[in-house]
């Protein structure tokens, strides 16, 4: 248990909390979770599931149905071929970290990762027995990485490669050219790729690649895929991986071991969720990008803070180094003298340090009053906390 981790988000989240018990006012940017409802089409079918019986046990890797419908989306939108015999369906994306890890990894191996990165990542990596690689994303580099960095790590020791794309906490998106290079280096390795694709659907420009695309690396990646970004079903708690078929298998037995299943109306939901209009999708992914628009464009005129302009996801990212404070003392100073709850870059992986995610996924009018309150205590940052 000393080698897991756990997510801050969660811990500003209890600290803002309090905050707000003692009648302050706080514009919450801490937690990455779409401030939509879930579509009614998906809410209506899970209600007709619940009318229907749909409350009991079900097959371990997901019901055939939805196993299916995410097959088919998964081939229309990646441009490849798969089947439900590839499919597992898990309560929600953490368990498609957790178990292939679990089943994959033992001590010696070492896994490299995006670094600031999802910090369940490494946790993860650790609690297996495995060592942790981080692997530095790069602010000139859109938030990408140096191949030839990346290169330098691979050895006969290294079992698994983490991609995350579009990114948290950074909003990166790994270009094509990238991810093909990425590939023609792991392909004739004995490496397996956990692509964590969890915010596949929101992006703002060019369509996000997956390394499963590119020749040879079907057979070799896990993709990480679900509903709780896309279809703002944070709580409805369902996700699922789609992977070879002796990966599954290692999935099931874990999976019957700890859940036994995902619950079964969910999984009708989830159905709906597929095969659904993407209307509410189409209209969430353009709210995010006026928000994302005019957000960044206030931050950037904050006296100390720089921040690129995030290729999807729903994060900003602002390099906060010119404030003269670090990232840590940062987010609590904002959190408490201008109520504003964002998170220290620090808590994604030591290359997070001298950042602040906050995650645009609340109204423009909250995102543009956050902005007003961190310029009027801007003023004061050099001689409110020294840096650590």
């Amino acid at each position: 248990m000393s080698r897991i981790g756990i997510e801050s988000a969660f811990d500003v989240l209890l600290r803002a909390r309090a905050l707000e018990a003692q009648g302050r006012s706080v514009i919450h940017l801490e937690i990455g979770e779409p401030d939509f409802a879930s579509p009614p089409h998906v809410v209506d079918a899970a209600k007709r599931a619940l009318d229907e019986g749909w409350t009991h046990y079900g097959p371990t890797q997901g019901q055939p149905e939805l196993r299916e419908a995410i097959a088919a989306h998964i081939s229309r939108t990646r441009g490849i071929s798969v089947g439900p015999q590839n499919v597992s369906v898990v309560p929600g994306g953490k368990p498609i970290i957790f178990f292939p890890m679990l089943a994959l990894l033992e001590e010696g191996d070492e896994v490299i990762y995006p670094n600031p990165g999802f910090p369940i990542y490494e946790s993860m990596i650790r609690f297996s027995g495995a060592t942790p690689v981080p692997l530095p994303l790069e602010e000139s580099r859109g938030f990408s990485f140096d191949l030839n960095r990346f290169e330098s790590l691979l050895n006969e020791r290294t079992k698994m490669v983490v991609l995350n794309s579009p990114e948290n906490p950074t909003g990166g998106v790994i270009p094509r050219e990238d991810l093909k290079a990425i590939a023609d280096l792991l392909r004739d390795r004995d490496i397996i790729v956990l692509s964590d694709e969890i915010y596949s659907e929101i992006f703002y420009g060019e369509r996000p690649v997956s390394i499963a695309e590119f020749p040879g690396m079907l057979e070799k990646t896990i993709l990480l895929d679900g509903f709780s970004k896309t279809y703002a079903m944070t709580g409805w708690r369902m996700g699922y991986g789609v992977m070879p078929e002796w990966i599954v298998d290692a999935v099931n037995k874990l999976m019957v071991n700890s859940n036994s299943c995902t619950a079964s109306f969910t999984q009708r939901a989830g159905i709906a969720a597929l095969t659904g209009p993407p209307d509410t999708v189409d209209a969430m992914v353009a709210e995010f990008r006026l928000r994302r628009d005019a957000f960044v464009a206030g931050l950037n005129q904050i006296p100390g803070f720089r921040c690129p302009m995030p290729g999807g996801a729903f994060y900003a990212f602002p390099n906060v180094t010119g404030t003269g404070m670090s990232s840590r003392d940062l987010s609590d100073y904002l959190l408490y003298e201008a109520g504003v709850a964002g998170l220290n870059g620090g808590s994604f992986g030591e290359y997070g340090d001298g950042y602040i995610r906050f995650s645009y996924a609340n109204s423009l009018p909250n995102l543009m009053e956050a902005v007003s309150r961190i310029q009027k205590v801007s003023s004061r940052w050099e001689s409110a906390v020294p840096v650590r």
